[in-house]
């Protein structure tokens, strides 16, 4: 029997942890029907026809990326954090992220980012056109990151792989810990933070209160 007690949060909830599985393209309306229990009516009821389900996914989306608290008791440290909150969101929702800049909307949907950004570059003492190049290279060093991070994911088994091709040089005597260092996993979130990091101290500058760990 169909189950009659149905939110429109629900459907979106729903709908969205179907876009991030498998893509937009596998999002139909009787299969949200069929994970909800409910008829295909009731949820054209709650949200309208498919268009309208994908654009109120996007305002969904856009809202979620703007819920960023810097952590960390400098500047630099706060700036750093939302940079790592930034790119985990862009990595947990890519098809949903896809989706908003399908619509034009990735500008809209990074604005309170720039902002938290702002603030913290304002609480380091920049202003103007220096303060937008901080804010400009961080957001960029975040997108950046995570497409090279997806384009490595999605690209086709290597062989030899980097490690493999590294593990014949640890013998040699200029530099053998990073040979082994290369040989080895990489470790992508201590990267991306250390990366990051480097960026903000050295755009901050010594009176911009760089260095300090987010909490």
């Amino acid at each position: 029997m169909a189950r009659t007690a149905l939110t429109r949060e629900e459907v979106l909830e729903t709908a969205a942890a179907l876009v991030k599985q498998d893509g937009p393209a596998a999002l139909t309306m009787r299969k949200l029907a069929a994970e909800l229990g409910t008829a295909v009516t009731s949820i054209y009821w709650h949200v309208g026809n498919r268009e309208s389900l994908l654009d109120a996914l996007v305002e969904r989306t856009v809202a979620d990326l703007s819920a960023i608290t810097p952590r960390g008791r400098t500047p630099a440290a706060r700036i750093v954090s939302v940079a790592r909150a930034l790119r985990r969101d862009l990595r947990e929702r890519p098809h949903l992220v896809a989706m908003v800049h399908e619509r034009g909307l990735t500008e809209r949907m990074f604005l309170p980012t720039q902002r938290a950004l702002a603030h913290e570059v304002h609480a380091a003492g920049l202003r103007g056109a220096r303060a937008a190049e901080v804010v400009r290279a961080v957001q960029f060093q975040v997108v950046g990151y995570v497409l090279v991070e997806r384009n490595r994911e999605r690209a086709p088994v290597q062989s030899p792989a980097e490690e493999e091709l590294w593990e014949a040089e640890t013998t040699d005597p200029d530099d053998p810990a990073l040979a082994r260092a290369l040989a080895s996993p990489i470790d992508t979130e201590r990267l991306f933070t250390a990366s990051v990091r480097a960026l903000v101290d050295g755009l901050l500058g010594p009176g911009g209160e760089g260095g300090g760990t987010p909490d």
